[in-house]
């Protein structure tokens, strides 16, 4: 496994433009936004797809992540897919959205175990690339299956599985339980990836160190932060990391912004990237101001002139 951390996958943010900014910064390695198998096959050509299965020279080892709950449909379209660039496919049976929820989809197979055997093994049949697999603790407090989910995954083919230990009825709320990492580490032979509440090098050495997992994915902490990677990375190393500046992050959300409105053009970059840019300069002086003005603004060269006034209003107020 690459040394350093990987990339979550994240619906709506961890595009090709966020990844390779990712990849610069030293992930290891990460997993596309999710593709739902049925919608490939139903539309193949769509701009939407084709989008999200673009991938940036520079981006490294990068995995396709598909969602479904028809094995057949899922296979079918992991054949179709075998030839993208992409490095190993993964399996999402954690998204907990209440729209992929309601299909059956995502986190709701974990209450199908049966389900989920099958839709693996056809999976990892169809094609010759490594098939891994993303789960959640369980449903609910009450049904904390990891383990049990783990293990059919790797009985049927599953090349490695990413735990995320909180539950679908969690979502992305409360502390992840750590101890449902160490315990699927414990029960497969496959190697297992610890994902969730990781946002330093302290909690990712302390992952490692409390589970015994193989590798570490970091997910929200990427978010406006690039160098979490690099600061990974360097503790890995043994190696000095210095944090990213606020003129550091100004430069950063300006050559995001530079890139996608380049991929994406201006009409669907610029909102895209309002997330982005309050991200960049959350907790940082006056950032607040800046966040309500870009989230009115429609023009690449309007967002772009108010990240340098930020910059030069922030260098005056530092002097």
């Amino acid at each position: 496994m690459p040394e350093g951390a990987a990339l979550a996958p994240m619906a709506g943010v961890t595009d090709a433009s966020m990844r390779l900014l990712c990849a610069e910064m030293g992930c290891a390695w990460a997993v596309s936004e999710m593709l739902s198998a049925k919608g490939y096959l139903y539309s193949p050509e769509s701009r939407a797809h084709q989008e999200l299965l673009e991938r940036f020279e520079g981006e490294g080892i990068l995995g396709l992540q598909l969602f479904g709950s028809d094995p057949g449909m899922i296979s079918e379209a992991a054949k179709r897919l075998e030839d993208r660039p992409f490095a190993f496919f993964d399996f999402n049976i954690g998204c907990p959205a209440h729209k992929i929820v309601g299909n059956g989809e995502g986190s709701a197979l974990m209450r199908n175990p049966a389900l989920v055997g099958k839709i693996v093994n056809a999976f990892s049949k169809a094609v010759q690339k490594p098939v891994t697999v993303k789960i959640r603790a369980g449903w609910d407090e009450a049904h904390i299956n990891a383990v049990e989910i783990a293990k059919i995954c790797e009985d049927n083919g599953a090349c490695a599985i990413t735990v995320h230990p909180r539950t679908r009825e969690q979502f992305y709320s409360g502390k992840s339980d750590w101890s449902i990492i160490r315990e699927v580490k414990q029960a497969v032979k496959i190697p297992v990836i610890g994902n969730g509440d990781v946002s330093s090098w302290a909690d990712a050495k302390k992952m490692l160190s409390e589970t015994g997992c193989d590798g570490i994915m970091v997910a929200r902490a990427a978010q406006g932060n690039p160098w979490i990677f690099k600061e990974i990375a360097c503790g890995m190393k043994g190696e000095s990391y210095t944090p990213a500046t606020v003129e550091d992050r100004v430069n950063m959300a300006i050559r995001h912004l530079d890139m996608h409105v380049k991929w994406r053009g201006e009409k669907y970059a610029v909102p895209e990237m309002r997330k982005h840019v309050a991200w960049y300069l959350q907790g940082t002086p006056m950032s607040g101001k800046l966040r309500a003005r870009v989230n009115t603004m429609l023009t690449h060269e309007e967002v772009k002139n108010a990240l340098y006034e930020y910059l030069n209003a922030y260098k005056e107020r530092m002097e």
